[in-house]
C-alpha cells in the first residue's frame, strides 16, 4: 500500500508533466500545483523538497519561478519514486534490495515459509513496478487514478 505522502507526490508530478508537456512549459508555484492536484500545500512543501533532492524537479527562485520537471516523464521510475518518498517497499525486511535486514526471528531464511510465500508475491510485483513510469501513468487515466485514487 502507499502512503498518502506518496499519492501527492504522484499528483504534484503528473500536474508538472501535464505542464512539461506544452510547448514552453512554465514553472508552476506550490499554490499553483496544490490547486491543480488537490494536494494540501502544506505537506507539498516538504514532498516536493524531497522530489527535488531526488533530482526528479528543480525549484527556481524569483517572481516567476516555481518547481517544474527536469526529467522527462519516461525517464520517472514510480519504483525509484516510492522508495524516495515511502522508503523500502518490500513487504518483509530480509527481501529488501536496498535495506535488507534478517527477520530477528527467523533462524533460517532458506527454509522460512513465510520468506518463501511473500517473496513470490513480491517478485511479481517488482517486475511490474519496476517497469512503470511517470509517463505511463500519463498515457493511462485509469490506471493513474487505480494508483493515486480519488480522494
Amino acid at each position: 500500500m502507499i502512503t498518502q505522502k506518496m499519492k501527492y507526490a504522484l499528483k504534484a508530478l503528473l500536474v508538472l508533466a501535464d505542464e512539461a508537456a506544452k510547448g514552453q512549459p512554465e514553472p508552476l508555484t506550490i499554490e499553483e500545483i496544490a490547486k491543480r492536484s488537490g494536494t494540501p500545500k502544506r505537506f507539498l512543501e516538504h514532498i516536493l523538497l524531497e522530489v527535488r533532492n531526488a533530482g526528479v524537479i528543480a525549484s527556481i527562485r524569483g517572481r516567476s519561478g516555481g518547481y517544474s520537471l527536469i526529467k522527462k516523464p519516461s525517464d520517472i521510475s514510480i519504483s525509484e519514486l516510492l522508495r524516495t518518498i515511502d522508503g523500502p517497499i518490500a513487504p518483509l525486511p530480509c527481501l529488501s534490495r536496498r535495506a535488507y535486514q534478517r527477520c530477528e526471528d527467523c533462524t533460517d531464511e532458506a527454509t522460512c515459509r513465510i520468506r518463501k510465500v511473500f517473496a513470490e508475491v513480491f517478485w511479481s510485483y517488482l517486475v511490474i513496478i519496476d517497469s512503470l513510469t511517470l509517463a505511463d501513468m500519463l498515457r493511462s487515466g485509469t490506471v493513474a487514478e487505480q494508483v493515486i485514487g480519488a480522494e
